[in-house]
Formats: structure tokens, sequence, C-alpha cells
């Protein structure tokens, strides 16, 4: 949903229309649960938790003043609940409960089975176990920012410090995250000195065991030794859903745990049909109110899709039969011609760079007006939301500064939107492709632009062209670029240029003693392919919007 829906949706929520805070709820409960539950790795009280969070978040909604603010708003209200939830003094019965978990219960279990992850995926599910309370809090919001659902302002303000605090934070956190993943690739290994030392442990994580496990592996040769490449945390979490919501937790969050006939007694139901009688109603994921103030579950969101309409069969009594019309006469198929699709070639997959020393093939030379931006002769955007609108007949520059080193993750890409006319990516140039490895001395390389093994990765989304550090492209008409910043950081220098330019950069370049020489994408004709991530749409939020390069 877009911003601007969003907003729409606050607003009539607040006013108190059941429906929009049924879907407000629903939109967002996904998202609280997956806090709630990693950083308290699916403890029992994780569904008080999320119903106290969701139902503060009702009560206070009139309270939000910018629904532009309601995502990170949520989540502090999710981290103050978690942080109350470990203040309170734990009850006998719960001590017992906590040294010995469900399970069933275990949210880093629900992750790897649920989103059936394997490999490395699954060695850092596992190792949030081995983390302190602190960290797991953490790490719950740096998972779904890694993943794009948080930004790192968002994350920062959850946790109540400064964004350069946050980003200590999470780097030491990271750090206790990899020694985690050691002790869980060593526990899956075969060291006898391991099995020896582990002989009198109950299986169950916790800081001593981490500690004694830690000090092993250090000084233990074959656990110690990875057998292959440990590719960073940031990069695996890239692409990984939210872990949906079970169908007994709709259940319970609508019931309270209880049967429907129980649902006025006392608990959580009590509260939330309380709330009823408020300009604010209390609404779950998966259920719908009818008349009486009833909840019913519509469609829990784990229930299999209803059977295909061939396969119900009627149960009402047999009717006089009604003789079909005879067949029509089979209308011979036409023979498969080949066509280009005339303008928007799909560019949304990988394709394979040439050589270095490849010279360019030949640019095609468009015609040539001028190009205008709101942003003048050099737009710099660093910043979620920054855009700039380019009219004219010409060519442009965009030239892009990834930033691992102040936060790497996935990376969600710019889009063009509100396209009045064509729009061509002709050519990619600026002396080097991003992912150029170059030696650091130690022999593993690193990645030039993209981040290195001290500092984290970048992570392009799946299907993304190769990049290039200068990309061009051709508008004739008028189009907007906006910077969706979302995880990892980056920056768009736009610049209005000519074909002159473009051809001399994508054609000359030595750098490091060899010639990397661009890339040629225009074949002159309506056929080149057209940026990624274009739409013709113009919303309130172009992150939002499913982009497509088919236009």
């Amino acid at each position: 949903m877009d911003s601007q829906r969003w907003r729409s949706t606050i607003a009539a929520a607040q006013a108190g229309d059941r429906q929009a805070l049924d879907e407000l709820v629903e939109g967002w409960l996904p998202l609280v649960y997956n806090i709630v539950g990693r950083a308290l790795n699916g403890h029992a009280d994780v569904d008080d938790v999320v119903q106290e969070t969701m139902l503060r978040a009702v009560d206070n909604l009139g309270s939000l003043r910018d629904p532009d603010s309601f995502r990170s708003w949520l989540v502090a209200i999710a981290m103050r609940q978690i942080r109350d939830r470990a203040r309170r003094p734990s009850e006998p019965a719960r001590l017992e409960e906590e040294t010995a978990p469900d399970s069933a219960a275990d949210f880093a279990e629900l992750t790897v089975l649920r989103l059936q992850l394997e490999g490395q995926r699954r060695e850092v599910a596992e190792a949030v176990r081995w983390l302190d309370d602190e960290d797991r809090q953490l790490l719950s919001l740096w998972w779904l920012e890694v993943a794009g659902e948080l930004s790192r302002r968002e994350l920062a303000a959850a946790v109540g410090i400064t964004r350069q605090h946050a980003a200590v934070r999470v780097q030491r956190m990271k750090e206790r995250l990899e020694t985690a993943r050691g002790i869980v690739r060593a526990l899956d290994g075969a060291c006898p000195e391991l099995r020896e030392l582990t002989a009198r442990w109950n299986s169950g994580p916790d800081s001593v065991w981490r500690k004694r496990l830690a000090r092993h592996i250090r000084g233990c040769g074959y656990c110690g030794g990875t057998r292959e490449a440990v590719v960073p945390a940031e990069r695996l979490l890239v692409g990984i859903a939210l872990v949906p919501l079970p169908v007994g937790f709709t259940l319970s969050l609508a019931f309270g745990g209880k049967t429907a006939a129980a649902a006025t007694s006392v608990g959580w139901s009590a509260k939330l049909l309380g709330a009823l009688t408020k300009p604010a109603v209390a609404m779950t994921a998966g259920a719908t109110i009818v008349a009486g103030g009833a909840y019913v579950v519509t469609q829990p969101p784990d229930a299999p899709p209803p059977p295909p309409r061939a396969a119900v069969t009627s149960t009402a009594p047999p009717t006089s039969p009604v003789p079909s019309p005879p067949p029509a006469p089979p209308t011979p198929s036409p023979s498969p011609t080949p066509r280009a699709d005339l303008y928007g070639s799909v560019v949304d997959a990988v394709d394979r760079a040439p050589d270095p020393d490849t010279p360019p093939g030949a640019l095609p030379h468009r015609p040539e007006s001028g190009i205008t931006s709101t942003g003048g002769p050099r737009a710099v955007m660093e910043h979620r939301g920054d855009s700039v609108t380019l009219s004219g007949q010409g060519y442009i520059l965009v030239r892009w500064q990834i930033a691992p080193h102040d936060r790497p993750g996935g990376l969600t890409m710019p889009s063009w939107t509100g396209l009045r006319g064509k729009l061509f990516h002709v050519a990619s140039g600026g002396g080097r492709r991003m992912d150029d490895r170059v030696g650091d001395g130690s022999g593993r390389g690193y990645v030039t632009g993209m981040g290195g093994p001290d500092i984290g990765y970048t992570v392009l989304p799946a299907g993304t062209q190769q990049m290039w550090q200068n990309e061009y492209f051709y508008l004739d008409g008028t189009v907007t670029l906006t910077v969706n910043e979302r995880g990892a950081s980056y920056g768009l220098s736009v610049f209005p240029t000519d074909w002159a330019a473009v051809n001399k950069d994508i054609n000359t370049g030595p750098e490091q003693g060899a010639t990397r020489y661009g890339l040629t994408r225009d074949n002159g004709k309506d056929t080149a392919p057209v940026p990624q991530y274009v739409t013709r749409s113009t919303p309130a939020d172009p992150a939002t919007v499913p982009q497509r390069s088919r236009v």
C-alpha cells in the first residue's frame, strides 16, 4: 500500500472507521509479530506482548499527529512493550518455562521452517538463540532493516539512541552474531573434543555455554577452520520475507486464547471488545467484525486456498438437465510470428558484462534539444524521498554513490515515475563495474563499490542488471527519478549531459593499469531497453509501487 493510501487509512481509523482499522492492523501485525517474536525468541509471552502493542496502538491512535511516522511510532511501542516485559519480575512457573522452552514456540525454528531456510541462512536464524536479550532486541530491528522493512532512522528511534550510536551498537551485535554462527557451525561438525566438552550440556543456549564453546572454537583447529566461505549476515538476510502469522496466533488474538463463547469474559478479549465503544476500534488480521461485536475469523493467513470451482460438489437437489449447445467448430490457430515488443524490452534480469578489454558497440546518436532539471545542472540525492524531475529531449547521467561503510545490506532501487514520453537506458560507464574485484593483499579480494569483508556488502535486488558507476539514459518527454533508500545507504547525482560526453566516457577510462570500457545498450530503435524499475504511475511513495521495465 502506498503512503498516500496509508495516510487515508490512518485518518479514517482515527475517525472511527472499523474497516479502516481492520486494514491497518492487518497490514502491520506481521511486522510487529516478527519484531516481538525474534526479540523474545518465541517465548510464551510473545502473544501477550504483540496484543498489548496493538492494543496500545489502537488506544493511542488519535494522538498520532503525523501519519507518515506511523511505522516508527508502532515499532517504538513494540520495543517499549518488549523492555517492559523484561523488567517484570518472573514468576516461578515462568522461570521454569524459560529454562525449558517449548521447541514449538522457538522463533528461530519457526523462521527456518516457515521460510524454508537452508545453509548459512539457516545458520544465522539458529544463531539468534545464542544472543543475549539486548542483542536479540536490536537484531529484531536490524534484521528488518537489512530486509528493507525499516530504515536506520526508525531503528535508532525505536531503541531511543542516535544514528551514530546505533551504528556502533549494530556493529557490536553483528560481531556477537558471528560468534554465535561459529557455535552453530561447530555443533553441526564432528569434532571429538567438542563432543566430549558438550557431554554434560542440556542443549539449551545460555551465556555460560556460549563462552565455553566460543573459547573452544578459538583454540580448536577443526572447529575454528571454515570449510566454506562465510557470507556476511546482511547479505544472507536480504530478500528474506517476514515470518507469517501462525493460524493459532490469529485465533488467540481474536479470542484472547479462549473459545468464542468466552470472548466477553475477562482478559485480552474483554479489553479488545471494550475498545469497540471508542472512536478507534480493535481488529485483527484475517478477522472481521459483524453485528453484535463478535469476532469471526474469515481467512487465517496460513489457511489453504479454496478449492477450484470444478472440485465443489453441489448438495442441492438435481434439476432437469439443460442441453448444452453444440460445440463450435475449431478455428485453426494462426502460426506464431516472432515479434519484438515495441518500446520497452524487459531488463529486469541479470546480464553478463563483457570482458573489461572489449570495446563497446557504437552508440546511436539520438536527437538532442536539451534537458532541464528541477535539481539544476547537478542534483545530489542522498536520502529516501529525494527526487528530481527531468524534461526535454536528450541524455542524462545518473552517477551511483553506494556507501556500505555507512550501512550495508539490501539496496532498494530508485524508481522512474510519472513518465510522459519515452525513456531509454542507453549506456553504462564510469570506468568500472560495481562488482569488479581487486586485491586487498589477503588473497581474498574485496568488492569495489559494493563493500568488503570488514564493512559488509551492499546487495542488489534479485534480477538487477550489471551496474556501473555511471549509468546513462535518454529522455524524450518528462519523468521523475526518486531515491528509495531503505536498507543499504546510497546516493545519486543526476546530470543533464550530451551524446559526445556519453560516447567519450564509455570508450575511455584506464584504471589500475587496465582499460575498463563501458557498455552500449542502445540499438537506436524503440526496442532499446527502458530503465529498470520504471512505471507510468505517479505515486505518493515510489518505493511502494510495483516497478516494471515493460512500458
